[in-house]
């Protein structure tokens, strides 16, 4: 390769960002175009990474290695397989999107203030590209040292666009509670896997992984082929106490039940477009982590944890859709269907299955689209009423049919109905944990009506019934309005029929997705030597000796 592809990648946001925190402030006018250029070009390189990847090739392919602190055996290594490219297009495809809905968020953080902050339009842009730049390393990453330190540095622009933007209503003491609550939360998980690296580390030193003696090793590919083959010079019980403390980062990120604190707050209070970057974006770093560094640098350890990782899960699931049911704010709801997601996520994961991480990887995918979707468009609506109280909606379908409509789908998505994405890959991850756990994939089938639940009633409170609300111009795009409803402008309308479009295409066509998922999730299980489960055959079927079952007997056959 002589084109470094990957670095590209995450250097292109970074460069937008610096870029478009020097702009002057007189300039703020052109801060939103450069900013949503930028990602746009990050998309086309992803477009040309994803082009020129070969799924059934080298499994890390666009690898680059290079030296970065010799003496501890630190290298700036990159390399992307089939779970981690879609995860860079889910990123690269999201972030446009983001920046042109969030064209005038800034305003609601200078109106609170009561003057303008010229320079609050820079913060604010710039903050998303650098998130983006940090999750694309991550992401990347073939360096457990590089993928820690941008594992943690991106909390930081993640804190201050909560603490410093929200949606209108938002009171600063509350957000700046989120913010902190959100940040702590996660440096206690990163703190915890900082230890276990360092233990990880001291592990590979002994064992004389480094290509110095005394020197270990944080080269992923390095220490997975050692742990697989029972090289690592440590006891069962040392390897369980690394794993474990990946593994607790990992949970609180995603975030895992009851880990979970943290998300309802830090979602409802930011601005909608933070909130799904944390959501969609950023959170999937820690599903992300679950696959590639758990099962891969502790392959025994995540076997052993992964009844109690899945009874977390499926835990998880009916816990967020049953809070779900009883919220009255909508933007709190969406927050804790995604709890719930998320519990599906880890579950296939740790079923330890093809069909069980295939599904999951897919759902970090779909589930990204689908909140996105959601989210934005019950933004979209708050911002022109000013409230996310449910209470205070309703009849919107029938003055703005356009934006009822799109909420209806994306809803739809969101309780996994056929047809749309998020079916597939919930239905791959109960296919999958069944072969290994029965009682938890039954149980987590009781969340398919619970979603329903909460999805219909929710849009039945809000979009059907009488009119509550005046029709009228759009609040910030069509003109002032004093609690008026309008359709989606045009804006609108290209951030959410993309991601209405992806949910029908992945939905109806997941085969180009799995095609690239699959080999990466085989080449995962056959990494750390896990087998399939056998499938169960019942009794008074037997399999002849060619593997292919006998017709069943006919009525009257003896």
């Amino acid at each position: 390769m002589t084109v470094p592809w990957l670095t590209i990648l995450w250097v292109l946001p970074l460069l937008g960002a610096a870029a478009v925190a020097a702009l002057p402030a007189r300039r703020g006018a052109a801060v939103r175009p450069i900013a949503v250029g930028v990602s746009i070009a990050v998309l086309l390189v992803g477009v040309i990474v994803a082009a020129g990847f070969d799924p059934t090739g080298e499994r890390f392919q666009f690898v680059e290695s290079y030296e970065w602190i010799p003496s501890f055996g630190a290298g700036y290594r990159l390399g992307i397989d089939g779970i981690a490219l879609v995860l860079v297009l889910l990123t690269a495809a999201l972030v446009p999107l983001l920046l042109l809905a969030g064209w005038h968020d800034h305003r609601a953080a200078d109106e609170e203030i009561g003057r303008t902050r010229p320079r609050s339009v820079h913060t604010y842009a710039a903050l998303i590209l650098l998130v983006e730049s940090m999750v694309l390393v991550s992401f990347t990453a073939l360096d457990t040292l590089l993928f820690y330190v941008f594992f943690e540095a991106m909390l930081v622009p993640m804190y201050f666009l909560i603490g410093g933007f929200g949606s209108p209503g938002t009171a600063r003491a509350d957000r700046a509670r989120a913010a902190v609550k959100f940040l702590l939360y996660n440096l206690a998980g990163g703190l915890v896997m900082l230890a276990a690296l360092i233990g990880l580390y001291v592990v590979t030193a002994r064992s004389g992984l480094g290509e110095t003696a005394g020197v270990g090793t944080f080269d992923i590919r390095v220490v997975t082929a050692a742990a697989t083959s029972g090289e690592l010079d440590a006891t069962p019980f040392v390897l369980g106490a690394l794993c474990a403390g990946f593994l607790f980062a990992f949970a609180v990120k995603a975030p895992l039940w009851p880990l979970h604190g943290w998300l309802p707050d830090a979602a409802v209070r930011t601005t909608p477009v933070a909130a799904v970057l944390m959501m969609a974006v950023v959170d999937k770093v820690g599903t992300f982590g679950m696959l590639r560094y758990c099962l891969q640098l502790f392959p025994e350890a995540s076997v052993a944890f992964a009844p109690v990782v899945v009874t977390l899960a499926v835990i998880g699931i009916i816990y967020g859709a049953m809070l779900a049911i009883g919220q009255t704010d909508v933007m709190r709801l969406i927050a804790y269907t995604s709890i719930s997601h998320f519990g599906f996520i880890v579950l296939g994961i740790f079923a330890l299955t093809s069909q069980g991480q295939s599904g999951s990887t897919l759902y970090m995918v779909n589930h990204g689209i689908s909140t996105a979707a959601l989210f934005l468009i019950a933004g979209f609506l708050v911002s022109r009423r000013g409230s996310r109280t449910i209470a205070a909606y309703g009849g919107v379908q029938k003055i703005a049919p356009v934006l009822a409509g799109t909420f209806l789908v994306a809803g739809l998505a969101t309780l996994s109905l056929p047809g749309l994405a998020p079916f597939v890959s919930e239905f791959l991850v109960l296919v999958g944990t069944y072969p290994r756990y029965q009682v938890a994939a039954v149980i987590a089938t009781l969340a398919l009506v619970l979603s329903a639940l909460y999805v219909l009633w929710l849009y039945q409170r809000m979009m059907g019934g009488p009119v509550r609300l005046p029709a009228g111009p759009a609040r910030g795009d069509a003109g002032e309005g004093e609690d008026r409803v309008a359709d989606l402008v045009p804006r609108e309308i290209v951030v959410v029929a993309p991601l209405i479009a992806l949910l029908l295409v992945l939905g109806i066509y997941p085969k180009p997705a799995l095609d690239i998922i699959t080999p990466a999730v085989d080449d995962t299980l056959v990494s750390i030597d896990i087998s399939q489960p056998e499938p169960v055959i019942p009794p008074d079927r037997p399999v002849a000796e060619d593997g292919v079952l006998p017709p069943a007997p006919e009525e009257g056959d003896e």
